[in-house]
């Protein structure tokens, strides 16, 4: 006898709801495979169930066979791997991201920076004094990339890191280092609101390519339900000494 699930079915709409990603994420990881979906009715209309997303934010990335570890601040982190760090002072806030930085282009790995005004230019102030890299190298070609967001959602954020990330890898498989200047990014969401909303659609959707990400928070700019926010939407952080993290 032929046993069918009682389960409730979501449709993409409410499966892009249940892992926090845009709707073009489920279906692009439906149709290449990486999440399991049926097919119903006449249209032939994608459903998921809840105990295949569970297993899809669960399972083990193929994209960590790139490479295991990135060393940052003296720690291995594992690949994908998404931090949070907080500092309070400037000098703090270059600290763990500069050499971090610095090693990626070092070892040609494409690294994406996402920051403006002020926090920009302490960046390339800093990347630019270094001795072993060339910073106008790196940005001319392309190694380094700038990142500015312009749809203020977190949706269409999410939408263009996929774009990204896809582009970079089509071209050799590589780690993917970021650095986000969160008081940066937050201007160009819509509100603080849905910037860390993108945090968290970001901490799924990052598990599925071999990046490590700084998300930098200066707690001078943020208040402590904003940070608890930010911390619970990085959970590697845990996995370390927070002493590490904390600048």
């Amino acid at each position: 006898m032929v046993k069918y699930s009682t389960e409730p079915l979501l449709n993409t709409a409410e499966a892009a709801r249940f892992l926090r990603v845009s709707q073009a994420s489920i279906r692009r990881w439906s149709d290449s495979g990486l999440l399991a979906a049926r097919r119903v009715g006449k249209r032939r209309e994608r459903r998921f169930s809840e105990t295949d997303l569970q297993a899809f934010m669960q399972a083990e990335p193929k994209a960590a066979e790139v490479q295991h570890t990135v060393h940052v601040g003296g720690g291995a982190v594992g690949v994908p791997g998404h931090l949070a760090t907080l500092y309070s002072t400037d000098a703090g806030g270059l600290r763990l991201t500069v050499p971090f930085l610095a090693e990626g282009l070092r070892h040609g790995q494409p690294c994406f920076l996402v920051a403006a005004d002020a926090e920009l230019r302490r960046y390339t102030e800093a990347l630019g004094e270094r001795q072993d890299i060339s910073l106008a190298q790196a940005t001319e070609s392309g190694l380094l990339t700038i990142v500015r967001f312009e749809g203020g959602t977190a949706p269409e954020a999410i939408r263009e890191w996929e774009g990204r990330f896809a582009e970079t890898l089509a071209k050799a498989p590589t780690v993917i280092r970021i650095a986000g200047e969160m008081v940066s990014e937050r201007g160009m969401f819509a509100s603080e609101e849905e910037m860390l909303r993108y945090e968290e659609a970001f901490e799924v959707m990052c598990r599925r390519y071999p990046v490590v990400v700084i998300c930098q928070y200066d707690v001078r700019q943020f208040d402590g339900v904003a940070l608890l926010q930010a911390l619970k939407a990085h959970p590697d952080l845990f996995g370390f000494r927070m002493g590490t993290f904390l600048n």
